[in-house]
């Protein structure tokens, strides 16, 4: 309980409470053990731990009827961000280590981990400017989560095809809604991107209210150019 972000050397040198890795796991292990139980089906959120991959990995690999997503800030950035107290990075489950970040990769590549979702998280600058162990958990995720995701596109490491699975197929599957296909009679809510676009993420450009992003100032190489909900162009840039 009131911990600020993860449990290591980098919490005991800023003074910061930390929440350890098992708290993250113990809670996936207990879960996936009920599931197991039960017969039941279970959706897992936020995984953010390499150990929690792990333990999804098997799970499924056991014939476990279980579902799992991560935030792009997860297979981004590490603990590091944090530098001197940055509350932009402040969120629950914390930033964790490079070790673990590999290991949200490599499940979003191998089907461990099934989607990908924005985790967005607006708050005010009140919320933020405190200091940061009495700042709001959370960040917006709305408008960098496609250009954070098409990195890995960028770098090989995901293909296109899996990125949409990540992002529309599979979450319309586990939440039991039509959706990520085109085919015909299907919803038309489309989103088309530009994987070329280049821009940079500033507090100037947000259209979110909020402006509360660890990522404020990084270039990117891609992004949503139209988006069409129930056969209407919602944005177009």
């Amino acid at each position: 309980n009131n911990g600020a972000m993860n449990e290591g050397a980098i919490s005991t040198r800023l003074g910061l409470r930390g929440i350890p890795c098992a708290a993250e796991e113990i809670m996936v292990y207990r879960d996936l053990a009920l599931a197991k139980l039960t017969g039941h089906r279970i959706h897992l959120a936020h995984i953010s731990t390499k150990e929690s991959v792990s333990l999804i990995r098997r799970a499924k690999a056991q014939g476990c009827h279980v579902t799992a997503e991560t935030a792009p800030h997860y297979f981004t950035l590490t603990e590091e961000a944090i530098g001197l107290y940055d509350t932009f990075a402040k969120m629950n489950p914390p930033l964790r280590t490079q070790a673990d970040v590999d290991a949200i990769i490599a499940g979003l590549q191998d089907g461990a981990i099934d989607a990908i979702a924005s985790d967005h998280a607006p708050h005010s600058e009140m919320e933020k400017e405190v200091e940061f162990d009495q700042a709001a958990n959370g960040i917006i995720g709305l408008e960098t989560s496609l250009p954070l995701a098409l990195r890995l596109v960028h770098k090989g490491i995901l293909s296109v095809g899996r990125l949409v699975e990540l992002m529309s197929v599979n979450p319309a599957k586990i939440l039991g809604v039509p959706g990520g296909s085109l085919a015909n009679g299907m919803p038309a809510d489309v989103t088309i991107i530009d994987p070329e676009r280049e821009f940079t993420y500033t507090k100037e450009t947000i259209v979110s209210k909020s402006k509360n992003s660890p990522f404020l100032g990084w270039q990117f190489k891609g992004s949503a150019i139209i988006t069409i909900v129930g056969g209407r162009i919602m944005m177009r840039k």
